[in-house]
C-alpha cells in the first residue's frame, strides 16, 4: 500500500503577498500617476493664463510672442515681425523662457 502525506498549505503567505502588491501600487502611483497628473495641471493652468506678450513655444516647436487671445480658444501668435499664426490654445507646449534656461 502506498500512503500519501497530506501537507497542509502555508499559514499567512497570502497577507504578505497582498502586502507587497499594496505597496508596488503606491511606489507606480507616487513615481508615474502623480506627477504627470501634476504636471498637467500645470500646463492648463498656464493655458488658461495666457496674455498678450507671453512668448510661448509650440507642439510643433514654432516660438512666438501672443498678440491677441481670442474668446474661442485660440491665439495669435506673431513667429515674426509682421507675420501671424492663428493655432489653438491647447498646442501651446511651454513659456518659450523654460526652453532657454538650462
Amino acid at each position: 500500500m502506498t500512503q500519501f502525506l497530506l501537507q497542509a498549505p502555508p499559514q499567512g503567505g497570502g497577507t504578505f503577498q497582498l502586502v507587497m502588491l499594496g505597496g508596488i501600487i503606491l511606489v507606480f502611483w507616487f513615481f508615474m500617476i502623480r506627477p504627470q497628473a501634476k504636471k498637467a495641471k500645470e500646463q492648463k493652468k498656464f493655458i488658461d493664463d495666457i496674455q498678450k506678450g507671453d512668448k510661448v513655444v509650440t507642439i510643433a516647436g514654432i516660438h512666438g510672442t501672443v498678440n491677441k487671445v481670442n474668446e474661442d480658444n485660440t491665439i495669435q501668435l506673431e513667429v515674426s515681425p509682421g507675420s501671424y499664426l492663428k493655432i489653438e490654445k491647447s498646442s501651446i507646449s511651454l513659456e518659450w523662457s523654460k526652453t532657454n534656461s538650462k
